[in-house]
């Protein structure tokens, strides 16, 4: 039995060595910078430095990875989360989206911070400064609502 147990270990600790080779894509994909959402609506500093903190790494082309996302296989993981992130909302491609698409995704801003449901619960449990405390949470609310006053959907542009 010492000799099976060992020779697991062994082997798990090859198998460990070996993914470590199979690393994550962190390559940009080119853009229009002038397209971020950011940069659209002049946005202050404080309302800035919220959005990048609790958004911007899984919502941006802007993902700042932590030491531990070079270690297979949980860089595999925080690559699925950015990428289904980026896929759900990416504010680098703010501009790419019709009015209509950017009125739903501010809605959806608003009501997934509402619920609780962003920034991530365990997101925010790897990362303390994009726990945000109540006052944080309106401020990105109240900033959301605003910019989807001004957002002219699809129909109006029309006419």
């Amino acid at each position: 039995m010492k000799k099976f147990l060992k020779r697991f270990f062994i082997a798990l600790l090859i198998l460990f060595v070996v993914i470590q080779f199979f690393r994550i894509d962190k390559s940009v994909p080119s853009h229009d910078p002038s397209g971020d959402f950011l940069v659209m609506y002049k946005t202050d500093q404080k309302t800035t430095d919220l959005l990048k903190n609790a958004c911007y790494d899984c919502h941006s082309y802007q993902s700042s990875y932590p030491w531990y996302a070079e270690i297979a296989p949980i860089s595999w993981r925080i690559a699925n989360h950015i990428e289904e992130g980026r896929e759900e909302l990416n504010f680098s491609e703010w501009s790419s989206y019709t009015s209509g698409k950017q009125k739903d995704k501010l809605n959806e801003c608003v009501e997934e911070i509402r619920n609780g449901n962003m920034p991530d619960p365990g997101y925010v449990k790897m990362h303390a400064e994009a726990d945000l405390n109540p006052q944080d949470k309106e401020l990105l609310i109240s900033y959301f609502q605003s910019i989807r006053d001004t957002v002219n959907s699809d129909e109006e542009q029309e006419r």
